[in-house]
């Protein structure tokens, strides 16, 4: 299991080379939750999310092993995406000269998909099912010689993204909760390690979809429960299921999985819009749609200072379609 220390090993080999991200407010969404909220604003980090927190520890990690033992840089970094991650590896990637392939869903948004290539980043398609993903990504490693870094299994990958706690903590030492959009888990696993190490005592909730609730199932019934069928969510950067890294620390670490239909998705992430003018994408809607939901009032009032993850902003604008059929405007 991740530990506090390797997440400050990533504090210090990312200092200078990312954005702190502020926290945010928002009088109008307090009154709706009934608690005071604080939005970790991760959209605004490099990249579009905090996807690259956990890319450039990663890729920094192995270009200072490689030097370290005299040895060359990697031949090539591997990695499989529905966008975000893929766009942080690239990026991380190319800034030391490695080249980079990104194995993506061909369902994955069309801005995404641009956006890696545009930071140099060779695309290689797959089906969407995380078999899919997995089987291409290991073709791609075998043929080029590279390094699978994973988006969500990779120990480097959770501990850069434990950042995101330090910062928080740092930012706000008031806070009771935590509430984190869930996919794969390193970001929730990374900062539980994180929170629970220096303040056991602040709740961390994890928050999905409806349609994609592997790792609520997983905490039910107390072992690891992968999506038998590629989830149809809006929240596409969560479609992935927690695995076997990521798995032992939510089960561990993780207070509660809350669970928010499509519709609490649409509305959270429009609400965001209109009131804070945060283009958020709606994956860092689900954290929203959470704490106001009927589930997250059972949580006792003495948890009055909540910490939502905007986990990132790369919106494709191309499918908002779904806002024209979302009945009467946000309350």
């Amino acid at each position: 299991m991740a530990a506090l220390g390797e997440v400050r090993a990533a504090e210090r080999r990312l200092d200078g080379r990312l954005h702190p991200t502020p926290l945010l407010t928002c009088r109008g969404l307090d009154r709706l939750a009934g608690r005071r909220l604080l939005f970790k604003c991760e959209l605004f980090q490099r990249t579009g999310s905090f996807k690259i927190r956990g890319a450039l520890n990663a890729v920094r990690s192995l270009v200072e092993e490689s030097q370290g033992a005299g040895k060359e840089l990697p031949r090539a970094v591997v990695t499989h995406s529905s966008g975000n991650h893929g766009q942080a590896l690239a990026c991380a990637a190319q800034a030391e000269g490695i080249p980079a392939y990104v194995v993506v869903p061909r369902t994955a948004p069309r801005c995404k998909q641009d956006a890696i290539r545009a930071y140099g980043a060779t695309l290689v398609p797959c089906e969407p099912s995380d078999e899919s993903r997995a089987e291409t990504a290991a073709r791609v490693v075998q043929e080029t010689g590279g390094v699978m870094v994973h988006p969500n299994q990779e120990p480097a990958v959770i501990a850069g993204q434990g950042t995101i706690a330090l910062e928080v903590l740092e930012q706000a030492p008031e806070i009771n909760a935590v509430v984190v959009p869930v996919g794969g888990g390193g970001m929730i696993a990374g900062i539980a390690v994180a929170i629970k190490a220096l303040r056991p005592d602040v709740k961390v909730f994890a928050a999905e979809p409806r349609n994609a609730d592997d790792c609520y199932q997983s905490k039910v019934r107390g072992e690891l429960t992968p999506n038998l069928h590629p989830p149809d969510t809006i929240a596409d950067a969560v479609k992935s299921s927690i695995g076997p890294t990521t798995w032992p620390i939510i089960r561990d670490l993780v207070d509660d999985v809350l669970t928010v239909s499509e519709e609490e998705i649409k509305r959270a992430t429009r609400l965001v819009w209109e009131r804070m003018k945060l283009l958020i994408e709606p994956t860092a809607g689900v954290g929203v749609a959470a704490v106001l939901s009927e589930r997250f009032q059972a949580v006792p009032r003495e948890v009055e200072n909540v910490c939502v993850v905007l986990c990132g902003g790369n919106v494709d604008l191309s499918s908002l379609t779904w806002l024209t059929d979302l009945p009467g405007k946000a309350e």
